[in-house]
């Protein structure tokens, strides 16, 4: 089936561009530029597209990035340090982001007859961001559907939506995804913080894999206590 990738560069993203390229007929990697202020995330999937030997497309969208500012991500807010999956990481949704990226990746499948589009959303997303929930998934496909009727028949394809983030670092490890090539870190520095809700959630993914984790981190060990917080909170 040809499938067409959206991928960040993120270790999520990069992970199902190698399924994919192993399981179905790889057709192109489509990256955004939305004014993510950790826009190096790019540069990890220009090296994944290079690695399967696909065409690559980084897609300018910073101008509705730009309007999107309720988001650490796309404006001056600082980024929350924490589990991913506390209330304060709430601000690092881009509101319909995904819905937005996916309108614009449906009608390049379609230019290109291409048979799915493939994203990474996982089931550790669900607390914080709505448009990776399997409801959204649903609808989503069913809305280009009837957007396509008649000119193309597209899947959405979502094979992590209802795993976690452990089991995606499982997968990249028995697909040989290089995961030092991947890049999760929410401020985009020249390393990764591990202090972000995504450094947390990457570093604990690992641990809870079994899996060695080759991301150097600028605090190797915030994770430990900011999960053994998390814990708590959710246990009292």
């Amino acid at each position: 089936m040809k499938t067409l990738v959206i991928c960040s560069g993120g270790l999520d993203s990069v992970t199902l561009a190698h399924e994919v390229a192993a399981e179905r007929t790889l057709t192109r990697l489509v990256s955004f530029d939305y004014g993510q202020r950790h826009k190096k995330e790019l540069a990890s999937a220009r090296a994944c597209a290079d690695r399967l030997g696909v065409p690559h497309d980084i897609i300018d969208i910073s101008a509705v990035g730009r309007l999107l500012t309720r988001s650490a991500l796309t404006s001056s807010e600082l980024v929350p340090e924490g589990h991913y999956t506390e209330d304060t990481m709430r601000i690092t949704v881009v509101p319909n982001r995904n819905a937005i990226m996916l309108a614009i990746a449906f009608g390049i499948a379609a230019a290109e007859q291409a048979e799915a589009v493939a994203a990474a959303v996982h089931g550790g997303d669900h607390f914080i961001y709505p448009d990776c929930r399997p409801g959204f998934v649903e609808a989503f496909e069913t809305m280009q559907r009837r957007a396509l009727e008649g000119l193309a028949n597209i899947a959405l394809y979502t094979p992590f939506v209802r795993q976690s983030k452990a089991d995606i670092v499982r997968e990249g490890a028995r697909r040989g995804v290089p995961f030092a090539e991947t890049w999760s870190c929410y401020q985009g520095g020249e390393r990764h913080c591990g202090r972000c809700g995504t450094c947390v959630e990457r570093r604990e993914a690992f641990h809870l894999s079994g899996v060695e984790n080759p991301t150097p981190y600028e605090d190797p060990d915030f994770w430990i206590e900011a999960c053994r917080k998390y814990q708590e909170k959710q246990s009292s």
